[in-house]
């Protein structure tokens, strides 16, 4: 345990900041598998609104450092190639 002061507010920042890097994360990835589902099943209209949530929730997890900037690409590039097979 920390025992001084800025110790202890370093303990409560880190857990406050790994709570939220995992929300987005979770965020992402959730949006990700919704998006492959859909895709599969072929539902067109409701595939193109997931796609924009997917590559919403791509873009906050690398402006807030989650992920890396290359890293959104990559994915954001996965997911419109996996719209344009099906």
């Amino acid at each position: 345990m920390p025992i001084t002061q800025s110790a202890k507010k370093a303990l409560r920042q880190s857990i406050k900041r790994r709570a939220q890097n995992l929300k987005r994360s979770n965020t992402y990835k959730s949006a990700i598998k919704d998006l492959k589902k859909m895709a599969s099943v072929g539902q067109t209209k409701e595939v193109q609104n997931q796609l924009a949530k997917t590559y919403q929730a791509i873009d906050k997890a690398a402006k807030t450092g989650v992920i890396k900037k290359n890293k959104a690409a990559r994915l954001k590039s996965a997911a419109a190639k996996l719209i344009l097979k099906k």
